[in-house]
């Protein structure tokens, strides 16, 4: 298989004194068994020799002589006499510089998944190793997983191998060898221009595309001009939800309202479009009142409390002392008698402490 040989960066002019780390260009004039000399001009000659020569004998085994090469100065003068050559060094040094040039630019490059992880795809971008994220993977590409479960996600993941998928270079660390590619950011301009016939507080109307551990998506608008947003689970209903999947499925068909629209995303709302209890809390519940509640969550933080349907309170750890204290005098599932220290409607907050001696934990 022919190899392809790297091109110059801008070689230095010759003319002026050349230091090592510079990338030359230069006649091949002769090639031995372990050796490549290479015309360098009134420099002088130029040797890719030993260790570095057998490093790269598969690259150089189809150059002849009059082939033009570029390469890096190792030593301005060895033992022998001649200029010292790097042909490894040189295309690494014009690899950083090329993924540089295309980080500035943005422009899009084709690379070749070559593997997956849970965390994204694995690639090569001129013989360095690309990642390209979960996060960066267009939404046609994401993989929708419902429950957010690791192992199918890395299946859909492992699809994608040996496709080819148009990138443009995020980062890079030239130090610790890493390029991070993004897929999303080619959307980004399409899905602006996209966002640019739609304002905030607009309700449209589409299809659930994917339900995922930290929300769900849905895609709306004119087929040929169609646009995906992230109803995040926050935004899914008022209640607090553990389990996005109980509530929405692929191919639903659902009304939202757009709440954001900045850097390329669009972010949905079905709750906006739902009349907020909590509005009517002030008219029923006041500071110090007792109020019963069924215990729906332990954290490390304090326990959720359901007071009626889609309102839930804190009775924090503090009001305990220790997580194995809260644990001891409240079981999920059952109900307690609670008072109510604070209440703030507007920020959807009730505060509780535990009346002693409530539910059938003693």
């Amino acid at each position: 298989m022919e190899k392809t040989l790297p091109q110059p960066l801008k070689p230095i002019d010759l003319v002026k004194p050349c230091k090592e780390g510079d990338i030359v260009e230069g006649t091949v004039i002769g090639i031995g068994r372990s050796a490549l000399y290479l015309d360098l001009g009134p420099q002088g000659t130029g040797i890719i020799y030993g260790k570095a020569f057998m490093e790269e004998k598969d690259a150089l085994k189809d150059i002849t002589v009059g082939n033009t090469l570029s390469m890096k100065i190792v030593s301005l003068e060895n033992d022998d006499g001649y200029i010292e050559l790097s042909f490894r060094e040189a295309g690494r040094q014009m690899a950083w510089a090329k993924l540089r040039e295309l980080k500035d630019s943005g422009d899009m490059v084709t690379v070749s998944v070559q593997g997956a992880n849970k965390g994204g795809l694995l690639s090569e971008l001129f013989g360095v190793q690309a990642f390209l994220p979960v996060s960066q993977l267009s939404p046609d590409h994401y993989p929708k997983v419902e429950g957010g479960d690791t192992s199918r996600i890395l299946k859909a993941l492992q699809d994608f191998i040996g496709q080819d998928l148009a990138v443009q270079v995020l980062d890079f660390n030239k130090e610790e060898e890493k390029v991070i590619l993004s897929e999303r950011s080619k959307e980004k301009g399409r899905i602006q221009e996209l966002a640019s016939q739609y304002a905030l507080g607009d309700v449209v109307e589409g299809e659930v595309t994917g339900v995922v551990d930290f929300g769900a998506f849905m895609k709306f608008g004119k087929e040929d001009e169609a646009i995906e947003g992230l109803i995040h689970i926050s935004e899914i209903d008022w209640q607090i939800i553990d389990n996005p999947s109980e509530f929405l499925k692929q191919g639903d068909r659902v009304q939202a309202k757009i709440i954001d629209i900045a850097q390329g995303k669009i972010s949905l709302s079905l709750k906006a479009l739902k009349e907020d209890p909590w509005k009517l809390i002030v008219e029923k519940y006041k500071k110090e009142d007792i109020v019963k509640g069924n215990v729906t969550k332990l954290n490390p933080f304090g326990a959720f409390v359901e007071i009626e349907p889609k309102i839930q309170g804190l009775c924090h750890i503090s009001e305990f002392g220790t997580r194995e204290t809260m644990e001891s005098k409240l079981n999920p599932g059952e109900e307690y008698s609670f008072q109510i220290l604070e209440i703030t409607p507007a920020e959807h907050r009730m505060s509780l402490r535990l009346l002693e001696g409530t539910g059938t934990k003693k």
